[in-house]
């Protein structure tokens, strides 16, 4: 008797409950996913397609829904390397140096991720803007960033710069600073221990942090709401583009360009699991640190 009371007591715990629980909640579960993810995402492609292929294509090489996919990777092709170039310097920063300010740092690291996209657009209008403090010096030296690319750029650089640092800072903390003292120790130079010693470590979670910036930069809606000012064919990415025919009740030219987004996230989505699974060791390793 003993021994069964053993056995039974070496079971997960998930397994001890009755099974009518434990399918429950699985089936709550696969119902919320369906209800929540699945099925929107399901309507989503239909709805793009309910007129027939051609009204789909016709809706995505249409000039401004090209124009808004074009301005998309153009922004998304600036911030997202901007984005790493910090990452790197800020993750390597906080997770090998001691020094004064650092929890200043990673609280500015932090600070998009309780801000909201709207207010940080808004800030950039008081800043950039006709009426802000810098907006009137530099439109008289020919330069204007609200209503252009370069505020659209500035605006998703900020809601997007903590992914990719995140990733790296607890990653670079679980290696610790043995190798570069190592490398260092036998002649090498900052520069070259950065680049054949800490950056090889990092390289998967680096890429993990480029495909969420990634996905972030190009389904960004908020912050680039704010700034763009909404100009077809001009300041309008793929997001603000949907928006608009949405509310023209163009359906089918809003979910085409809407599955285009979508079929990103589920690229995103694939990519991000073959990471977790081929390198989840050493994501997770980090993360949990």
């Amino acid at each position: 008797m003993s021994s069964i009371k053993a056995v039974r007591t070496n079971k997960p715990l998930a397994l001890q409950d009755p099974a009518i629980v434990r399918w429950g909640l699985t089936g709550l579960a696969l119902a919320f996913i369906v209800l929540v993810l699945f099925l929107p995402l399901t309507l989503v492609f239909l709805e793009a397609l309910r007129h027939g292929a051609q009204a789909y294509f016709d809706a995505i090489i249409e000039p401004d829904a090209r124009a808004a996919i074009q301005l998309t990777l153009i922004v998304a092709a600036i911030a997202v390397p901007l984005n790493v170039v910090f990452g790197l310097a800020g993750a390597w920063a906080i997770a090998k140096f001691e020094f004064r300010g650092k929890s200043i740092l990673l609280t500015l690291v932090d600070l998009p991720f309780s801000v909201s996209p709207v207010i940080s657009g808004l800030i950039y209008v008081l800043l950039y803007g006709a009426h802000g403090w810098f907006g009137p010096t530099l439109q008289e030296w020919g330069i204007k960033v609200i209503f252009n690319i370069a505020g659209l750029v500035l605006a998703t650089i900020f809601v997007t710069f903590p992914f990719v640092a995140r990733e790296l800072i607890p990653l670079m903390q679980e290696q610790g600073t043995e190798e570069e003292e190592a490398a260092i120790s036998l002649g090498a130079g900052g520069w070259q221990t950065f680049r054949l010693v800490t950056l090889p470590n990092v390289a998967w979670g680096l890429l993990y942090g480029v495909l969420l910036c990634n996905a972030r930069a190009m389904g960004e809606f908020g912050a680039v709401s704010v700034v763009s000012g909404h100009i077809r064919g001009l300041t309008n990415t793929m997001p603000l583009h949907v928006e608009i025919l949405y509310n023209e009740y163009d359906f089918v030219g809003a979910f085409a360009v809407a599955s285009l987004l979508a079929l990103l996230a589920l690229v995103t989505l694939a990519a991000k699991s073959f990471l977790e699974w081929r390198y989840g060791d050493r994501l997770s390793a980090g993360r949990t640190h």
